[in-house]
């Protein structure tokens, strides 16, 4: 049998399932930790100094770890809304897979882990960044801004913008305007890209009476700001050829991406449909990928030519 709510929220484990390795993994959210890991990657891949093979695999690890613990504590405290939105309910916490409490130890010790871990392979600025973001996660974002603004996506949004800036950072031991311009791009994709999915679940949203922006302003003001965040980050991504970050090559492609972005944008703007809204949030995931894939292939060729 399942817990009941009470029990989620109590945590208790009379009638607990058995939990399985799976549910401990997804516990991590594997899908946002492996956008994460690219990201870091991409961060420490474009830093002008290089690492130990080693070092760099144990410190990419350690951020990974960190985005995963976070995420642990987050289910541990959103268990009760969790509970009773369609997309999360079969989380282990809410399917009565997983008692509250493993869930707050797993993420407590594996973020002391992380953090730990980043500081002895590659250095404390970077630790402390970690140690940061994952605070801002689930303190910061989880605890206060989601229930409590509107804008809680937005302000919410720089904890997945932080690791590029610790993956440059744990290699560099300092911070630049590179790695501040890809905090820049994630943080500026993080709203339209989450009201785009965010339209489609409000009900969900509604039901859970977290306030996000379809739910407190309704949907075509949050369309009209999927518009407007959408015309601030295009250009953003575009901003490393300027800066000799990057080639002309990769200019043109960030450039033509973000163009499909806006244009989605736009459309959804104009006519409001479910349809648009999911291909605009599944091309989203796409353009971010290919910004900081496009770095990364840029910087390589570079490499290869001598540049």
């Amino acid at each position: 049998m399942a817990l009941t709510s009470q029990q989620q929220i109590a945590g208790t484990t009379d009638g607990l399932l058995e939990p399985s390795v799976g549910h401990f993994w997804s516990l991590l959210k594997p899908r946002v930790m492996s956008l994460v890991v690219f990201t870091g990657f991409t961060g420490m891949y474009l830093a002008p100094v290089s690492l130990h093979p080693l070092v760099f695999a144990i410190a990419l690890f350690a951020i990974a770890a960190g985005a995963g613990a976070s995420a642990a504590i987050n289910q541990w405290y959103d268990r009760d809304i969790d509970a009773v939105m369609k997309r999360t309910k079969t989380r282990p916490i809410p399917a009565g897979f997983m008692a509250p409490s493993e869930a707050l130890t797993l993420g407590l010790v594996v973020s002391a882990i992380s953090v730990l871990l980043l500081g002895l392979s590659a250095n404390w600025l970077a630790a402390s960044l970690l140690a940061f973001t994952i605070f801002f996660y689930a303190v910061v974002y989880t605890v206060w801004l989601k229930r409590c603004t509107p804008q809680n996506i937005v302000i919410g949004g720089a904890a997945g913008a932080f690791p590029p800036m610790i993956g440059w950072t744990a290699v560099t031991g300092n911070l630049s305007i590179e790695p501040i311009l890809l905090f820049a791009i994630i943080f500026m994709w993080t709203p339209p890209h989450f009201w785009a999915l965010a339209l489609v679940k409000n009900d969900d949203y509604t039901r859970a009476q977290i306030p996000m922006l379809p739910v407190v302003a309704g949907a075509p003001e949050t369309r009209r700001q999927i518009v407007i965040y959408s015309l601030l980050m295009a250009p953003l991504a575009v901003v490393p050829y300027f800066i000799g970050m990057a080639s002309l090559s990769y200019g043109v492609v960030a450039g033509l991406a973000g163009a499909v972005f806006v244009g989605l944008s736009v459309k959804l703007w104009r006519d409001g449909s479910d349809k648009t809204a999911m291909q605009l949030f599944g091309y989203s995931i796409l353009y971010l990928f290919l910004v900081f894939l496009g770095l990364v292939i840029d910087r390589l060729a570079a490499s290869w030519v001598g540049v």
